[in-house]
């Protein structure tokens, strides 16, 4: 068999039993993922009055971790390479899990940090391998929808592990080590796993078209079954690729631009997102609200994660995604510069609210628009390496943050978060390439389809 076709075969299917038990399963590894992304912020205002935990020290915690999101996302790439797409997503999502429980029994600072850098390098490793598990398994005009139904379910992660916090960490002197127990959880999607297949496109792609063509035909024998009978693929029009991606590959001009782009996509939402959703319980705290008020304000704000994912979905097939990042990239800007000129409480859970509104529809779009810009050969490398040098930016962001917070005061750390979300914007409208016709012509049967 000289080639499977496996993109052609999956763009005809119909979304089936199958496909919502993947999304299940992603989702449910995305749902810990977002509550374990943040458990250090809601957790640090308890820190710093328990441990004496300084400003600085929060800076050098939060930088370090997304140090380990960049080793993360390298080797989740070479992992997803190297062992398959499938495999790379049980072990990662099991690291982050394993080291979250280790945080539980951190007694100080530093166990902490490390504990932290090794969680934060399996969550960012699983979040690369399952945007591009998603983007190859689901039909190419439907996986823009499917990667920000994931991400509805998933953010939910944030809301609940905020009034999670906001419930246990004000109990006693131990209560914070819950959040971390908490988010350890997420070593129950093993459970999912056994239900998962390969990737198929891998298979092709390594040149072992018999192992792709045999998950091909099982689940065209399932989805029939179960839909009907299926229509005749498209031919193939590209031959096979059979030797590996060395990282070289990303220096090449149609792999180097789209990089670029995206390292400026992820760096600017890195900064921009976390560099707000990090620091604003222990910010609120330091302007003099209690623990408790800055916590339950932050998890209030997080309430409007999930729907923002959910208007991603509504949008993302439907106009040009490239568009709606820049959209949604100015509005967060400006919502979050009217959250950092308030300290009015009903205003600060108003604007908190629209940023995490925008900002979970602006990652699920990312997340589908990221890996369309390469093709299979590319796709994980130029997906991991420019995601990682997005969250290794952020080493940086918390200590610029902590410097401008004690420099130049609250208000001017928000002035720098709208300007990197603004910067963001306006490099994809004036570079950014379009996807949205890519997958248009290869729609599957509509009357099937259901989220």
């Amino acid at each position: 068999m000289l080639h499977s076709n496996a993109k052609n075969r999956l763009d005809r299917l119909p979304i089936a039993r199958f496909h919502k038990t993947t999304l299940v399963a992603v989702a449910f590894a995305y749902f810990f993922e977002f509550a374990d992304i943040n458990s250090f912020a809601v957790t640090a205002p308890r820190l710093i009055k328990l441990w004496g935990v300084t400003v600085n020290q929060v800076a050098y915690v939060t930088s370090l971790s997304f140090v380990g999101m960049f080793l993360g996302s390298v080797v989740a790439s070479w992992m997803a390479d190297r062992f398959g797409r499938r495999t790379a997503l049980n072990i990662t999502t099991v690291f982050f899990s394993v080291f979250s429980l280790a945080s539980v029994f951190s007694w100080d600072v530093v166990s902490l940090g490390v504990f932290r850098v090794l969680t934060s390098a399996g969550l960012s490793a699983m979040t690369v391998v399952a945007v591009i598990y998603v983007s190859e398994l689901f039909p190419s005009a439907l996986r823009g929808k499917f990667q920000a139904y994931a991400i509805v379910i998933g953010i939910c992660g944030t809301p609940v592990t905020n009034f999670v916090a906001s419930a246990v960490v004000p109990v006693n002197d131990w209560s914070w080590r819950l959040v971390y127990l908490w988010g350890a959880l997420g070593i129950v999607y093993l459970f999912f796993a056994r239900h998962l297949r390969e990737s198929p496109r891998w298979y092709e792609a390594r040149g072992e078209h018999a192992k792709a063509d045999a998950i091909l035909t099982e689940l065209e024998t399932e989805i029939a079954a179960e839909k009907g009978p299926l229509p005749e693929p498209a031919p193939p029009t590209d031959p096979p690729v059979l030797q590996k991606a060395p990282l070289r590959i990303l220096l090449q001009k149609k792999y180097l631009l789209p990089t670029l782009l995206l390292i400026v996509l992820w760096v600017t939402q890195t900064i921009g997102f976390f560099g707000y959703s990090s620091w604003a319980p222990t910010l609120l705290a330091k302007e003099g609200f209690s623990v408790e008020k800055s916590v339950f304000y932050v998890a209030l704000s997080t309430v409007g994660a999930p729907l923002g994912s959910y208007i991603a979905a509504l949008v993302t097939d439907r106009f040009e995604r490239k568009w709606c990042l820049v959209a949604f990239g100015a509005i967060i800007a400006v919502c979050g510069l009217l959250y950092g000129l308030t300290f009015n409480p009903v205003l600060i859970v108003v604007f908190g609210f629209l940023v995490n509104l925008f900002e979970r529809g602006y990652t699920a779009l990312g997340y589908a628009y990221s890996p369309e810009l390469f093709d299979t050969h590319g796709r994980s490398l130029g997906t991991g390496v420019s995601y990682g040098l997005g969250r290794l930016s952020n080493a940086a962001g918390p200590l610029i943050i902590a410097g401008l917070y004690n420099g130049s005061g609250y208000r001017s750390v928000f002035l720098f978060i709208a300007g990197t979300w603004l910067l963001g914007s306006v490099v994809l409208a004036v570079f950014g390439p379009r996807t949205k016709q890519v997958g248009a012509a290869l729609a599957p049967p509509k009357e099937p389809v259901s989220a």
